[in-house]
């Protein structure tokens, strides 16, 4: 098979198409999640902590300088501020932490699941072709006798 094929078969595989459609899910869900975070748990953890904005959280190391401008020119550039947002970075951390406690949840739910299957009595396995050879003579010498 050549590598077109080779790359056609590896495609059709069926863990490749579960994982693409784990990846869509996880894409959609941590964007739910973000949402819940910014739109529906920070707003009262805020209020609580006095109108505090989480994203505005920030230690400034050097303070944003706006441009000086002589008419249309600009004499100085403007110079960035440059500050640590550790408000954005404590929002993520929830992000991850909810994200993580639901998968959490669905692998438990997950596991529960396969205990019970491995729970449900297996089928007896079909005697093998030696078995019925032995059970057919035991039948001839029960008749003969």
């Amino acid at each position: 098979m050549g590598f077109i094929g080779d790359f056609k078969a590896f495609l059709m595989k069926g863990e490749i198409v579960t994982l693409a459609t784990a990846v869509i899910v996880g894409g959609a869900f941590g964007k739910i999640v973000t949402s819940f975070t910014n739109d529906i748990l920070m707003p009262p953890i805020g209020m609580l902590l006095g109108n505090v904005e989480f994203t505005d959280l920030k230690v400034v190391l050097q303070d944003g300088i706006p441009a000086i401008m002589n008419g249309e020119t600009e004499v100085t550039p403007a110079v960035a501020e440059v500050a640590i947002m550790y408000g954005s970075f404590v929002q993520t951390i929830l992000d991850f932490v909810i994200i993580g406690f639901c998968i959490f949840m669905v692998l438990k739910a997950y596991e529960r699941t396969k205990k019970k299957e491995a729970a449900a009595p297996a089928a007896p396995a079909a005697p093998s072709t030696q078995e019925k050879l032995l059970m057919e003579i035991r039948d001839e010498l029960k008749r003969k006798a």
